[in-house]
């Protein structure tokens, strides 16, 4: 979810902050068949919509994240209150009391079926529950289209963990013309991430997977750079790999930038693009921050008539008030909303698609990090949550296991996690050469996690798929691995004869084994490139003892970097440094509190207002930010970011923009710490031109790269003065270091952006 031209995907490095309410809820002195609203009228005279927020997330097992905004319950007795309350509350009071009226709830509740609704608005949530546990698939389709996004996500509020995957393991809602998504079958979607979005590594990274049997899904890369050329040079890449194996029937294959940059591609080169992408998130406010409204996905949905393949999505418990617009809704619902966007776009996609709507969604649970939640226990709760929901709106519900780097969940708490919700049945998972992604820094599941989980609960791929991993003799035709097994160079053997190569077989795999070690053993020395799965331990699903070496010792300095801080010496390099700090009291602090990391200390406000006062009116077109941000170490690596603004100072003079001297350092700051700089700095200047912060902080540890990105605001003064610059307006170069992108590189990016941005 990482984005060069958009901020929305920075919530993956839990770098963005959150915004917060104050106080848990406490429920107490419940009457015998009281429900929510009688609860509410009783215990404050009339119906008070903040209490019946605080009410419905109460219900929810605890998460730090509803705790941060004000809807998780003060303990078990007041959560176990709320269940009670919302068990004894109408499907139709619900329906009627939206917990958050907008222009997404008033989309989704188009997309319920009146025939349905009407059968079971009389219901209690506690009716719909035991239902759902008695009934059949097809008893359930017939009432829960019925439902809205709101009172969906309340029904995993009343169940336990066993319960959910209890009514999981009954419905299935395949893709169309495959078997992905339908009961016994998981897939996967290839992720090929590259730090620099190298084709040949990307490229290597499919071979890799299919030479596992892994990979039926979306040959799905996040890009680095985001940009509409960019972008259009990962799609041929994985594109050339669908046509030369004759897939292009079998499996999509896409970039996950802006879904507006996909579209600009489409439209001037269709054939270029297959499946389109968009994250989602369960608000008005929080889908700003990706630049996304009702309306605009309406339009995307309506641009895939006649196309094969429809639209994909990506959500996450905590995106929206990570990105400041939960609106004072718990986690669980929002996400629900999420569903119900998508369910809607999937209705207009039917009516376009001339073999039904392809449309699914993968949950990325864990991605933002302990704000959200800390443990392994509520990684399985928040995927099964997920799952139910999805699979209620008629939706196939992938999900993305994973953990980041400064949470509790390691890498081998994610086998454990992996088998406690793979009896509900997903319809696929992430498939990445390790469990540690190369670009994004966060864990995930592994090629190797899917042979293994397939071997474990008798799980299929998408049998379209399976006979080509028999076509290029990676399984035989009894449906067990070949010696070729585990072996992407033979991959590559089958992908040049698909092309046509005529050379002898020895050639053509002395080839395949120079690119595999110029991109692992490169990666296996320095840093470089990306690891590439080969191989097997002591079992087809064990990873390769020396790739799980390496990816074990990447892991546990990681863990040590995410708690470095910049230190004086540091400092004391960086020339004419003006040195700020948050409101964060300790490192720990930071990590588990990132909205502490926004907001500057009292005498930092005074410094910086007294550093705009010595500008006397004179304010410069741009102020140089530097913040930790998780990993220290990059920003102090002496080959990342005094290189970076040598070159950036330079750049800029030549641009004809202005910068001040002063570099200001930030201790503990998040990207919101910068906007609260531009704030300040630019309050008083011309309001009709455009100001800009450059802000420089470090990112999630794990690669072996040690990066940092480089977040650009550069609205009017006026937007500055107003307080009113947030993420939709910033963009990001990212992945930055003496291994993937060059800081002299980046310096050149941000200028270019810059100039973009304010149209010079």
């Amino acid at each position: 979810m990482k984005r060069f031209l958009v901020i929305a995907a920075a919530l993956c490095f839990g770098l963005l902050g959150v915004s917060t309410y104050c106080g848990a809820v406490t429920i107490k002195d419940v009457k015998p068949g009281e429900d929510v609203f009688s609860y509410i009228t009783r215990v404050k005279g009339s119906f008070d919509q903040r209490l019946y927020q605080q009410v419905i997330g109460a219900a929810n097992p605890f998460k730090e994240g509803d705790d941060t905004i004000g809807v998780g319950a003060d303990n078990n007795a007041s959560r176990e209150n709320a269940r009670k309350l919302l068990a004894n509350t109408k499907i139709k009071d619900i329906t009627n009391h939206p917990l958050l009226n907008d222009d997404l709830y008033k989309f989704i509740a188009k997309s319920v079926n009146s025939a349905q609704y009407n059968k079971i608005k009389d219901w209690t949530m506690g009716r719909m529950k035991t239902f759902l546990l008695t009934k059949t698939e097809p008893e359930i389709k017939a009432v829960m289209f019925g439902m809205n996004s709101e009172v969906v996500g309340c029904l995993p509020k009343l169940m336990s963990n066993q319960e959910l995957i209890a009514v999981n393991r009954k419905i299935f809602n395949p893709l169309p013309g495959t078997k992905i998504g339908a009961k016994g079958y998981m897939s996967a979607r290839i992720q090929p991430n590259s730090p620099t979005d190298d084709p040949e590594e990307i490229v290597w990274q499919v071979l890799s997977a299919f030479s596992y049997g892994v990979g039926d899904l979306v040959l799905g890369t996040n890009p680095v750079d985001g940009t509409k050329e960019s972008t259009a040079r990962v799609e041929a890449a994985l594109k050339d790999v669908v046509d030369t194996f004759k897939l292009n029937q079998t499996i999509p294959w896409c970039v996950l930038a802006h879904v507006d940059v996909q579209r600009a591609i489409f439209n001037e080169t269709p054939e270029q693009i297959s499946l389109i992408f968009q994250s989602l998130a369960g608000t008005d406010v929080a889908n700003k921050t990706f630049d996304i409204t009702v309306d605009k996905m309406v339009d995307h949905a309506k641009s895939r008539k006649g196309q094969r393949y429809g639209l994909y999505y990506e959500t996450g418990q905590g995106s929206d008030f990570t990105n400041g617009g939960a609106e004072g809704v718990d986690m669980v619902v929002l996400e629900s909303r999420k569903y119900g966007f998508a369910r809607g776009l999937q209705q207009i996609l039917a009516e376009v698609q001339p073999q039904g709507a392809y449309t699914h969604f993968n949950d990325v649970a864990g991605f933002i990090g302990p704000e959200v939640f800390r443990t392994r226990e509520q990684l399985v709760r928040c995927t099964l949550e997920d799952i139910f929901m999805g699979k209620l709106q008629g939706l196939t519900a992938g999900l993305d296991i994973c953990s980041t780097l400064h949470m509790s969940v390691s890498l081998d708490d994610l086998e454990w996690c992996q088998d406690q919700i793979m009896p509900a049945n997903p319809a696929y998972l992430m498939a990445l050469p390790t469990r540690n992604d190369p670009m994004l820094s966060y864990l995930t599941t592994s090629y190797q996690d899917h042979v293994r989980i397939r071997e474990k609960f008798g799980y299929k791929v998408n049998d379209a798929m399976w006979a080509f991993f028999k076509r290029i003799q990676v399984i035989d035709r009894n449906g067990k691995p070949t010696k070729h097994f585990g072996d992407p160079i033979w991959v590559y053997y089958q992908y040049r004869l698909a092309k046509g190569d005529t050379r002898s077989q020895q050639t053509i795999m002395a080839e395949g084994r120079q690119k595999f070690d110029a991109i692992h053993n490169t990666w296996l020395k320095t840093g470089d490139k990306v690891p590439l799965a080969s191989g097997y331990g002591n079992n087809l699903w064990d990873l390769n003892p020396q790739l799980d070496k390496r990816i074990r010792e990447l892991y546990a300095d990681a863990k040590k970097a995410i708690w470095a801080e910049l230190t004086p010496e540091f400092i004391k390099k960086m020339p004419d440094s003006v040195q700020l700090a948050t409101l964060s009291k300790d490192r720990e602090n930071y990590i588990v509190h990132p909205d502490t990391g926004e907001k500057l200390s009292e005498q930092s406000v005074a410094t910086l207002e007294k550093l705009r006062d010595s500008w006397q009116g004179k304010a410069p077109d741009v102020q140089i930010v530097i913040s930790d941000g998780l990993n220290a170490n990059s920003i102090m690596d002496p080959e990342h970011v005094l290189p970076y603004i040598a070159a950036l100072r330079q750049d800029l003079q030549a641009a004809g923009l202005t910068v001040d001297k002063q570099n200001i350092v930030i201790t503990s700051g998040r990207v919101r710490a910068g906007y609260m700089v531009g704030d300040i700095l630019f309050a008083k200047a011309s309001p009709d031109k455009p100001r800009a912060v450059i802000h420089i902080i470090g990112e999630r540890p794990g690669t072996g790269q040690n990066a940092f990105s480089v977040y650009i605001a550069a609205p009017k003064a006026q937007v500055w003065a107003e307080k009113k610059v947030d993420h939709n307006i910033v963009k990001v170069v990212s992945g930055i270091s003496k291994q993937a992108t060059k800081p002299k590189d980046a310096a050149k990016q941000t200028v270019k952006l810059l100039k973009e941005m304010i149209a010079i």
